[in-house]
């Protein structure tokens, strides 16, 4: 699916849905990592998670309505964030999920440092290097050495 495409469903679920046009651009924005969609209040845009079009052209849809149920409220000045009750039975009545199902971040491995003291032995485990010349053992004060 192409942003042409993505524009137009935007408008035919807004059509169909909200009874309303959509009058703004509906885009794909691939930097959101833990959302499905936003709006963006002061363009009015959607921006949509491209990520989302792996998981099926129905939470696609989903994301949109959802999206589309905040432009619409926030156009008409009422209630548009999430705790507001009329977003609530707007979502309700449209059939919009409130959330949209998480994708599972890969797996992030973290990197370990460690150093050991050359007196006492202790192990320093650290996530960054550090100058070991400019750090002593904080137990006995002895130099700190790089083990791996």
């Amino acid at each position: 699916m192409n942003e042409r495409k993505l524009q137009e469903l935007t408008e035919s679920l807004s059509a169909e849905y909200f009874r309303k046009p959509f009058k703004h651009k509906a885009v794909f924005n691939s930097r959101l990592r833990t959302t499905g969609g936003r709006y963006l209040l002061s363009s009015h845009n959607i921006e949509v998670n491209p990520k989302y079009l792996s998981q099926g052209i129905d939470e696609v849809i989903g994301i949109i309505k959802h999206e589309l149920c905040h432009y619409h409220l926030h156009i008409e000045g009422k209630g548009y964030k999430h705790r507001d009750p009329e977003f609530r039975a707007l979502l309700s009545q449209v059939g919009a999920p409130r959330f949209c199902t998480p994708i599972d971040p890969p797996a992030k491995t973290r990197k370990t440092v460690q150093y050991q003291c050359t007196e006492c032995r202790f192990i320093y485990n650290r996530r960054r290097k550090m100058d070991t010349s400019k750090y002593v053992c904080g137990k006995c004060g002895g130099k700190i050495k790089l083990v791996s």
